[in-house]
C-alpha cells in the first residue's frame, strides 16, 4: 500500500466517475489545430486513448493506495445529500469487492480504446464512436462505485445507450436486430428492477446500501424481502445474463464490433452479478435464502444449456459462428458465477468475483483474438476458418498460439486464472450455507462438474479445428499478431497467468468484504 491521503482517494474515485464523461463531452468539441494530427480522426482517437489511459492510471492509484489491511473497510467514499425530498445522496465508495472490477473495467476499456487507435479503419464518426465509449465506462465504473440504490440503478441504465449505439451503427450484419433486443430485453429487466429497489429502499426507510448491508434485513418482513428479491433479480438476471434470460447474448455479441463484443463481456455481464453479491445478499437475505436453490437451477442449467449450444456450433457442416459460440461460452461461465452466489457461503461468492474478473480478462482475449481473425480472412465461420483458412499455428503462429492459450485459459487449466473460481464454485456448493438443502446443491455440483467437461470438449473442438486444421497447399500466410495487438492483448495474457499462479492477491481483498457482508454489514 502506498500511503495517500483520504482526500486523494476521494478525488481519485470521483474522477473515475466523472472523468470519462468530460472526455466525451470533449470528443464531440472541435480538435484544437495544433492537436489534429494527420486528421481530425486520428487526433480525436487518440482523445480517447489520453482519456481512458488517465481513468487507468487513476485506477491503478486507487488500488495502490487501498487500504488492503482492511478490504472489509468502505474507502476513498465520499457523501454528500443529493435529492433530500427523498433522501438520495451521492455516495462513492469501495472495498475488496468492488475494486478489482474497477481497475478491470479501465482497463478492458483503455485497451479497446488503444486497439480502436491502431486499428486500420476506424468506422464511421469517431468522434461519436469516442464519446460512446467513454460514456460506457463512465456508467459502468459508476455502478461498481456508488452505493445509494438510486444512483445504482441510474448507472446501471447508463450503459445501455452508448451500447446499443455501439452495436446498432459499428457492428456487422444483423446489428439493427441484435442491438433492438438488447435494449429490449434489458430495459423491461429494469423496469421491474426498479420498483424492486423501491420498494426495498421505502420499506427499509433508506436507499444507503452500506446501510442496508448493515441493517441485513432486520428491518424488512420475509414477504417484503421475498418480493424485492424477485423484482430486482429479474433486473440483475438479464443483464448477467442467466438461463432463459440470455437470448440477447448471441446476437449482440454476434453482431457488435470487436471492441463492443469485449466491453460487453468483459465488463457489462459482471454488473448484474455484482448487484446480487452488494444488494440482494446482505440487504435481504432471508428473500435471498428462498430463492437461492431456484437461482441455482437455473445456474447449472445455463452452464449445460451453454456448452451444448458450443458444441453444437463447434461441429463440422453446423455453419457456425465463432463469436457466438464464446457468446454462448458466456452464458456457461455466468451460471459458474450465479452458482457460486447462490450458495451463500464465503467460498462459493469468493469463487463467483474470481470467475467475474478471469471471465473478463479471458473473453475479452478471445472476442479481440477472433476480431483480428476476422479482419485478416474476413470470416468468422467456423466451416470458413477451418476449410479455407484453417491451420492457424502455420499462417500466423503466435494468433494461434494465443488463440489456444485463450481457449485453455477459459476452459479453465489449473494454473490460469480460469481454474479458481470455477473450483470455488463447486466447493461452495458442496457445503452451502445454513438453511439450504445439501442433497439439491450436491446435484447441482455433480451438474456444474460435468459441465466443466463439456466446456473443455467444445474449446479443444474450436482449437482443433481452427489452428490445427489443414490449409490449402496453395494458401498464403496470414498477417500475424501486430505490435498495437501485441500492446492491447499482452496484459490480458500477463493478468490471466499471474492470477491463476497466485490466486491469493485476489481472494485476499474479496474474501474479508464477503465474509464482513455475509456476517450483516460493511463497516
Amino acid at each position: 500500500m502506498i500511503d495517500i491521503s483520504e482526500s486523494v482517494m476521494q478525488f481519485l474515485l470521483a474522477f473515475l466517475v466523472v472523468g470519462p464523461l468530460l472526455g466525451a463531452a470533449a470528443a464531440l468539441l472541435p480538435a484544437p489545430p495544433g492537436l489534429k494530427g494527420k486528421s481530425p480522426d486520428q487526433a480525436v482517437l487518440r482523445h480517447g486513448v489520453t482519456v481512458t489511459g488517465a481513468v487507468l492510471l487513476a485506477a491503478i492509484a486507487l488500488a495502490a493506495g487501498f487500504d488492503h489491511d482492511q478490504p472489509s473497510k468502505m474507502q476513498a467514499t465520499t457523501d454528500i445529500s443529493w435529492i433530500p425530498a427523498l433522501d438520495v445522496r451521492i455516495h462513492l465508495g469501495t472495498d475488496g469487492i468492488s475494486l478489482p472490477l474497477l481497475v478491470l473495467t479501465a482497463l478492458l476499456t483503455f485497451l479497446s480504446a488503444l486497439y480502436s487507435y491502431f486499428k486500420p479503419s476506424a468506422g464511421p464518426s469517431p468522434k461519436a464512436f469516442v464519446a460512446l465509449l467513454l460514456v460506457l465506462e463512465s456508467g459502468t465504473l459508476a455502478t461498481f462505485a456508488v452505493l445509494d440504490l438510486i444512483l445504482f440503478f441510474l448507472a446501471f441504465e447508463m450503459v445501455l445507450i452508448p451500447m446499443y449505439f455501439l452495436i446498432a451503427r459499428w457492428g456487422g450484419e444483423g446489428r439493427a436486430g441484435a442491438a433492438w433486443k438488447f435494449i429490449l430485453y434489458t430495459l423491461l429487466g429494469s423496469v421491474v428492477m426498479l420498483l424492486g429497489l423501491l420498494l426495498l429502499g421505502i420499506e427499509a426507510g433508506t436507499f444507503d446500501m452500506v446501510a442496508l448491508a448493515t441493517d441485513n434485513g432486520r428491518s424488512l418482513t420475509t414477504s417484503v424481502q421475498v418480493i424485492a428479491v424477485l423484482a430486482i433479480g429479474i433486473g440483475l438476471a438479464v443483464k448477467t445474463p442467466m438461463w432463459p434470460l440470455h437470448s440477447w447474448l448471441p446476437d449482440a455479441h454476434t453482431a457488435a464490433p470487436t471492441v463492443g463484443s469485449v466491453l460487453l463481456a468483459g465488463v457489462l455481464l459482471k454488473m448484474g452479478t455484482y448487484g446480487f453479491v452488494r444488494i440482494l445478499l446482505p440487504a435481504a437475505p432471508d428473500g435471498f435464502r428462498t430463492f437461492a436453490p431456484y437461482l441455482a437451477a437455473f445456474a447449472v442449467v445455463g452452464i449445460i444449456y451453454g456448452s451444448l449450444a458450443c458444441l453444437a456450433l463447434a461441429r463440422t457442416g453446423a455453419n457456425g459462428d465463432l463469436k457466438r459460440l464464446i457468446a454462448y461460452s458466456s452464458v456457461g461461465h455466468m451460471g459458474f458465477v450465479v452458482l457460486g452466489i447462490a450458495t451463500m457461503t464465503p467460498t462459493g461468492v469468493n469463487g463467483a468475483l474470481f470467475a467475474n474478473i478471469a471471465h473478463g480478462l479471458i473473453t475479452g482475449l478471445l472476442f479481440f483474438l477472433v476480431g483480428a481473425i476476422k479482419d485478416r480472412t474476413g470470416s468468422t465461420g467456423l466451416d470458413t476458418l477451418a476449410e479455407q483458412t484453417g491451420a492457424l499455428y502455420g499462417r500466423a503462429p503466435r494468433l494461434g498460439g494465443l488463440l489456444a492459450f485463450a481457449a485453455v485459459a477459459s476452459l479453465g487449466l489449473p494454473g490460469l486464472a480460469g481454474f479458481w473460481g470455477e473450483m470455488l464454485a463447486l466447493f461452495g456448493a458442496f457445503d452451502p450455507a445454513e438453511g439450504l438443502s445439501r442433497p439439491a446443491f450436491l446435484t447441482f455440483m455433480a451438474i456444474g462438474a460435468f459441465g466443466t467437461l463439456l466446456t473443455a470438449a467444445y474449446l479443444l473442438v474450436v482449437v482443433r479445428r481452427v489452428c490445427m486444421g489443414a490449409a490449402p497447399g496453395d494458401t498464403p500466410k496470414l498477417t500475424d499478431v501486430r505490435g498495437y495487438e501485441f500492446a492491447a492483448w499482452t496484459p490480458l495474457v500477463v493478468l490471466t497467468v499471474v492470477a491463476g499462479l497466485w490466486p491469493g492477491a485476489l481472494l485476499g481483498l474479496t474474501d474479508p468484504a464477503v465474509q464482513q457482508l455475509l456476517a450483516g454489514g460493511i463497516r
